[in-house]
């Protein structure tokens, strides 16, 4: 091995330490603004892209079957089965991207913190992102290109994923001890707010009729990828410019050979192993929340996926209605996670997340319960359910960054995603499995909520430094 390869070896966890100098250290608010920015850049990719629009209602629908097969129209069996190739497709290729990201998130956060180079990961992994929804302006709208699309929205899921690993441990280096709470709000609050003025800017083209711009060939929503792609750009460049570097763990080499870097990438798994064994052995409460929250992060992320099936199949909500709701929940969802983080600061951030999953638990069994009330039950606790998902999750980032080890804290959050990706199968499980047993969707609500309470029950048998009270 090169003495390069030496100079940038890849440490344990045990042999980091605190710098008191790093703690109280006041922070500048452009600092802080910039690196939250990069939330509201960014989350158009998960609103738009991902779960309202591209794959929704281009990407999974009748213009990539067999124009034969279209014609049959919903309620054919041809036709059915013909779109849930498709979607199932989709969801193919995006398991192969969270078992990439299961892979790889660990240890290119170790490198990242090794070197002192998570902006610049982040940089690459952003550029990779904005580059994938580029890509997506040359699906057009035929069968052939069904694939090309599928592949470049799972390839920016893991470019995303892996861009967050790094964004997420620079938290350290925009908050102080007292404030990570109420920043890592700002930073949710922002992507909620961002995602849904996207979202809005898109139904008001679509209202105006994209201002007689030809939208044959799925030329709009071929458009929307690359707005979505540009307002990254906008939005995302602040935090390259405004937040600094963190300080390499070890001296990083100026040159190191390709050699040295595939030896120092295996060697990254061995010790990846290592550190596991050191939480194990000195910080367990922190594994254990890692295991934890994989499962109630699942379960949120289920609360979202699924929440718009459940107000169109089982309270009849109109395709404007579920538009309506999608835009007030996310508003509330925003609002009230810039909120939270300033409880976090001052309760902790395990009582946010104990609230948050308890109200999530009872208003989605209300909901069940309750359901033949009518819609106005799904407004109010479907928005109920929306304002807590953000706070649990802002404030699951905040405890991890409180417990890391200092300078480790990319390949700690690189451990958070991998294990939100090893369970990221229990929430669509239970949601298909209730439903396949009672035959209504309704009660696929109880199999997404079921995940969520076994997360808090989890959680509830975990103490870590970073709680306050006996919440």
């Amino acid at each position: 091995m090169s003495d390069g390869a030496e100079e940038i070896d890849l440490p344990s966890i045990r042999d980091v330490t605190i710098d008191p100098a790093d703690l109280g250290v006041p922070i500048p608010r452009k600092r802080v603004v910039s690196w939250a920015l990069w939330d509201w850049a960014t989350q158009p990719f998960n609103s738009v892209i991902i779960t309202f629009v591209f794959t929704a209602l281009y990407l999974t629908s009748d213009q990539f079957i067999d124009p034969a097969i279209a014609k049959l129209g919903e309620g054919n069996k041809q036709y059915d089965a013909a779109i849930a190739h498709l979607t199932s497709g989709l969801g193919l290729a995006i398991t192969v991207g969270g078992i990439f990201v299961a892979l790889l998130a660990p240890v290119l956060g170790q490198r990242a913190d090794a070197t002192g180079r998570r902006k610049a990961w982040l940089g690459v992994t952003t550029a990779l992102l904005v580059a994938s929804m580029l890509g997506l302006f040359f699906v057009q709208a035929a069968p052939g290109y069904f694939w090309l699309g599928a592949s470049l929205i799972a390839f920016g899921s893991v470019v995303s994923e892996i861009a967050g690993v790094n964004y997420n441990a620079m938290l350290t280096q925009v908050s102080t001890p007292s404030t990570v709470g109420r920043v890592s709000g700002l930073g949710w609050g922002l992507g909620y707010v961002g995602g849904i003025v996207a979202l809005v800017i898109v139904v008001i083209a679509d209202g105006a009729n994209w201002w007689g711009m030809d939208t044959s060939n799925g030329m709009a929503y071929r458009i929307i990828a690359v707005g979505c792609a540009a307002w990254v750009l906008a939005f995302g460049w602040a935090v390259f410019v405004f937040v600094p570097e963190v300080r390499p763990v070890k001296e990083r080499a100026s040159t190191v050979s390709l050699w040295a870097h595939m030896v120092l990438w295996v060697r990254g798994y061995g010790v990846l192993w290592r550190d596991l064994m050191q939480l194990w052995r000195t910080a367990r409460p922190t594994l254990w929340f890692l295991l934890a929250s994989a499962v109630y992060r699942d379960g949120l992320a289920g609360v979202f996926t699924f929440g718009a099936i459940i107000a169109s199949k089982s309270f009849g909500f109109s395709n404007q209605d579920v538009i309506l709701f999608g835009i007030a929940a996310n508003l509330i969802a925003g609002i009230s996670t810039i909120i939270a983080g300033r409880y976090d600061d001052r309760l902790g951030p395990r009582a946010v997340i104990v609230t948050a999953l308890s109200l999530i638990t009872i208003s989605g069994v209300i909901v069940v319960v309750f359901h033949g009330v009518g819609s106005v039950i799904f407004w109010i606790f479907g928005l109920v359910l929306s304002a807590c998902v953000g706070p649990a999750q802002a404030a699951s980032r905040s405890l991890l960054t409180r417990v890391s080890p200092r300078g480790k804290e990319a390949e700690i959050f690189g451990l958070y995603a991998t294990t939100g990706r090893a369970a990221s199968f229990m929430a669509p499980g239970m949601w298909t499995l209730m439903i396949t047993i009672t035959g209504a969707t309704i009660w696929g609500t109880l199999g997404v909520i079921a995940v969520v309470a076994v997360g808090l029950v989890l959680l509830l048998l975990v103490r870590t430094p970073a709680d306050r009270g006996t919440i």
